[in-house]
């Protein structure tokens, strides 16, 4: 509120909004409700949200509220600027030439959570299709081991290098 009113000279604020997720959301949702619909509507209806550090329920359901949140609002780039700020400590030569922006797909690859834990009856009937249907023999310590998937679709592979060649071209 204090940058928007010093910036603006007193004439835009901002009317804040409190919605819910995580553990707040059970306490207002009830016991099982970590991701409310309302909260998800919501967000899209505004089209932005300031999120703070999530508690993600232990015991199965949800893995990962922040992976959930970005599955479900489709959240695929994750958007990384770099660049040197003068006075900082730097390893590299000449640091003051640092200025890129990273694209990194947030919702295929090991975020789209598909795992299963060692010892677990999933896990271990993965493995065994994975070494007797699949022919896999890279699997080096198949006992004890927990398995997850890692999709990546040329779709998804697509629409991120098309947002990042789009944001080169608007960004010079």
């Amino acid at each position: 509120d204090a940058a928007v009113e010093k910036a603006y000279k007193g004439e835009r604020k901002i009317s804040w909004m409190e919605i819910y997720t995580g553990e707040k959301s059970t306490q207002v949702y009830g016991q099982d409700v970590w991701l409310p619909a309302e909260t998800l509507d919501l967000i899209r209806e505004y089209r932005v949200a300031i999120k703070g550090p999530l508690t993600t329920p232990v015991g199965g359901g949800i893995r990962s509220l922040n992976v959930a949140l970005r599955q479900e609002l489709d959240l695929y780039i994750c958007l990384r600027p770099v660049r040197y700020y003068q006075g900082t400590p730097s390893p590299v030569k000449h640091p003051e030439l640092t200025d890129m922006v990273i694209f990194r797909e947030n919702s295929e690859d090991i975020y789209a959570g598909i795992e299963w834990k060692a010892d677990s009856a999933d896990a271990e009937k993965v493995i065994k299709f994975l070494r007797e249907e699949m022919g896999v023999k890279k699997i080096r310590f198949p006992e004890h081991c927990g398995i997850g998937i890692k999709p990546c679709s040329e779709k998804g592979t697509k629409r991120l290098v098309r947002a990042a060649i789009e944001y080169a071209i608007a960004n010079d």
